[in-house]
């Protein structure tokens, strides 16, 4: 009889005790990613732009080193409006040169092109602690809350 009794109160603690554990690993997701980018260099778009004429192939088509190019993820902010997307490429330069030429998400390029501030940052899937492209993206979607309050249309691939 005195089971009856303990046994919800044991499926309590343990239902908590899961919680618990889902939030804190989920707090060090965020603080991982939240250090990957701030050890990444944050470029404006006329930045951006720069260094891909001078460092890859100037005028024409961009002729990226593989070097260079590499594979991983990139936080687009919207400065003015504070909000972000994330996206992920196995070529991150090319993916990011897109948006600002009207290849990629159509409001970040209208919101760039009527003059909103940006920034740009990338982080390459190697040396991350995650296994693939889409962990990191929406792991990084979920940091940014690019989804809810941002220009993320899915919370990424699964």
């Amino acid at each position: 009889m005195d089971y009856i009794f303990i046994l919800p109160f044991f499926l309590i603690l343990l239902l908590i005790s899961f919680y618990i554990i889902q939030f804190l690993e989920q707090k060090k997701i965020r603080e991982q990613i939240f250090e990957l980018a701030n050890n990444t260099l944050e470029l404006t778009p006329a930045e951006f732009m720069e260094m891909r004429n001078k460092s890859f192939g100037g005028k024409g088509k961009p002729l990226y080193s593989s070097n260079y190019n590499f594979a991983g993820v990139y936080i687009l902010h919207n400065k003015s409006k504070n909000l972000f997307y994330v996206g992920q490429g196995k070529q991150v330069l090319n993916r990011v040169n897109n948006h600002f030429f009207g290849r990629g998400n159509g409001d970040v390029y209208a919101d760039y092109k009527y003059g909103d501030q940006w920034t740009i940052k990338m982080i390459s899937l190697e040396n991350s602690g995650f296994k693939t492209l889409n962990e990191l993206e929406r792991h990084t979607i979920e940091t940014y809350d690019a989804y809810r309050k941002g220009y993320n249309k899915t919370r990424g691939n699964k």
